[in-house]
């Protein structure tokens, strides 16, 4: 019988945006060289893979496809409401993200896991709608929007979750932004996602109360675990 792949849980807590992505293209760049030199015969263990958990402090960021006139402010604007802004390497528009929302980046070489980007991508979906289950939140998917819903068949369709991923290699970057206590007065201030015709919400504005984050991170880690089967590495 195979071994389950391992995966290291690290939980960075309130961070920079650009601090965490340097840390992640670090972990990227070394599992994609790492599979670069295993292909010409070197010698070298698998490459690792990691589940970066954490929150940043407010900033917009925009994928390669995404409109910078869905930011509807200017950068003295964006400044004088102590937010920062990036054009970076993922893929889908614009996004926000803040502290009271869980971030989560996994960068996984997927040939340990299977080879199938829209699997990856369902289940990064349903990690989420499993985990809001636990809170009696009812989610689901809307056809061609990656991302998760509540309403998602009605008029007052909300997002809860925002979803951008990069890949190289079979090797993941990226991931989702969940609204747990998110301040949702900063979505105001873009097209989130480039979709104008739907609102977003938060685990908080939907039960009426403060959620525990760390609570939603212990679940949501299961989750993964339990969707992609892995074990977690603790060293």
């Amino acid at each position: 019988m195979n071994a389950l792949p391992e995966v290291k849980i690290i939980n960075l807590g309130l961070v920079d945006y650009k601090e965490a992505w340097d840390i992640q293209e670090q972990y990227f760049r070394r599992a994609i060289d790492r599979k670069i030199a295993r292909r010409k015969g070197e010698d070298l263990p698998i490459p690792s893979n990691y589940l970066i958990l954490c929150e940043h402090p407010n900033v917009y960021t925009i994928g390669k496809s995404g409109k910078v006139d869905n930011l509807l402010l200017s950068s003295e604007e964006v400044e004088s409401k102590e937010a920062s802004f990036y054009k970076i390497n993922r893929g889908g528009d614009i996004t926000y993200h803040g502290p009271g929302q869980l971030v989560v980046y996994p960068i996984l070489d997927l040939e340990q896991f299977f080879t199938d980007i829209h699997k990856y991508m369902r289940l990064l979906e349903q990690a989420v709608i499993n985990t809001l289950l636990k809170f009696d939140i009812q989610s689901s998917r809307i056809d061609g929007m990656t991302g998760v819903w509540l309403d998602s068949a009605l008029p007052t369709a909300r997002k809860i979750c925002a979803m951008g991923v990069k890949s190289s290699r079979w090797v993941t970057m990226h991931g989702i932004g969940f609204n747990i206590n998110t301040n949702l007065e900063f979505f105001s201030h873009i097209v989130p996602c480039g979709i104008d015709d739907k609102a977003v919400t938060s685990m908080q504005n939907e039960l009426g109360r403060e959620i525990d984050m760390q609570e939603v991170e212990t679940i949501i880690i299961d989750e993964f675990k339990s969707l992609f089967g892995f074990d977690i590495k603790h060293k």
